[in-house]
């Protein structure tokens, strides 16, 4: 009965209005929170800001120890995780942030905190943040909270409403720049591959350095972290070029991304 649902075409309807009856009790603090109000504020002022402009995503692949990411001062640029990690080395802090996935946040939420340049976060991780870190003196280092989803694969051209999140902070990240009017978005470090292997989203806690990432305290020793799903982040990678092509924008990434 349920496949043969699934291949009907009014699954996505039922799916959807699933999910909508699902979350419905989430809702009105996923837009009425004060903290959420000042969200989708930030995010209206943020509409399109960058129109006609190339950015640069920065991942954490091994890659960017090879990479001279110094040409990228003065441009437009979204860091990702615990790209901060970086920063000294690099002499300046990227553009932008983007956090979504719990554990990472959970773990970081102080250093996040800290950090003085725009962030996003997922909503569903504000119980990491102490609000008295953001008191009326430092209200404007808030993240910025997207009310971000596992489910119902889209792209989101606008940001203030649900999010898919295409089981990678990237993809997110690409929403957030089409958001912001980026016409061109070129990837640096977003190597795709993982020495660690295993059931995709299975929680693991690492046993040493990190082999995944540019630096081994990344996820080092007795880090918690997800296993990727590298399947569902390529589906989402197809869905945000197509939606980048069809506004007449584009994304270039590596060759793995070229299928």
């Amino acid at each position: 009965m349920k496949q043969s649902l699934k291949s009907s075409a009014l699954w996505p309807l039922i799916r959807d209005t699933y999910i909508g009856l699902r979350d419905l009790p989430q809702l009105p603090a996923a837009y009425l929170h004060p903290w959420r109000r000042t969200a989708l504020a930030r995010l209206a002022q943020l509409k399109d800001i960058h129109k006609g402009r190339r950015a640069f995503i920065i991942g954490n692949g091994p890659s960017l120890k090879q990479t001279d990411l110094n040409k990228l001062k003065g441009e437009i640029t979204f860091g990702m995780n615990r790209i901060y990690l970086m920063f000294p080395e690099l002499g300046f802090s990227t553009t932008y942030l983007s956090v979504v996935n719990s554990l990472v946040i959970e773990q970081t939420a102080s250093d996040l905190a800290a950090l003085q340049i725009p962030k996003f976060i997922t909503w569903r991780s504000r119980h990491f943040f102490n609000p008295v870190q953001f008191t009326e003196k430092r209200a404007e280092n808030l993240p910025t909270f997207l009310h971000t989803t596992y489910d119902a694969p889209r792209f989101s051209p606008d940001v203030r409403g649900r999010v898919w999140e295409g089981a990678t902070v990237t993809y997110v990240t690409m929403q957030l720049a089409f958001h912001m009017g980026i016409s061109e978005v070129i990837l640096v470090g977003v190597d795709h591959n993982y020495t660690t292997t295993g059931k995709p989203n299975t929680t693991i806690t690492s046993e040493g350095d990190d082999p995944n990432h540019f630096s081994g305290q990344y996820f080092g020793k007795g880090f918690r972290w997800q296993l990727p799903d590298l399947e569902t982040s390529e589906i989402a990678y197809r869905m945000a070029r197509q939606a980048y092509e069809k506004a007449g924008r584009r994304i270039l990434m590596p060759l793995w991304a070229a299928s």
